[in-house]
């Protein structure tokens, strides 16, 4: 099994809200939300209009999302293109 060569990039930072940055900032719509582990920015999904979790990191370069869904504790690599889970992590923050 791949493993991931970016935990090094996992941070513990405070999420920049309780929804999409962006989305919020223009009255923008998401289905499900993901948070940078590099610097705590919200974005969504692929699957929502705006796919701000992508474009993030497109212009940031920072490679590891974490679902900031309730109950899902996974991670995903853009640079490796690699769903992972990681045993024992924290659980981490969700929105409301």
């Amino acid at each position: 099994m791949a493993e991931c060569t970016h935990l090094d990039q996992i941070h513990d930072v405070p999420p920049s809200g309780d929804g999409c940055k962006e989305c919020l900032e223009t009255n923008g719509v998401w289905l499900h939300l993901r948070m940078c582990q590099t610097c705590g920015h919200i974005g969504c999904c692929d699957n929502s209009p705006g796919t701000h979790a992508t474009k993030h990191f497109h212009q940031t370069d920072h490679p590891l999302i974490r679902s900031f869904e309730p109950d899902e504790d996974w991670f995903w690599c853009y640079k490796e293109d690699l769903f992972f889970e990681i045993d024992g992590a924290a659980p981490g923050p969700h929105h409301p």
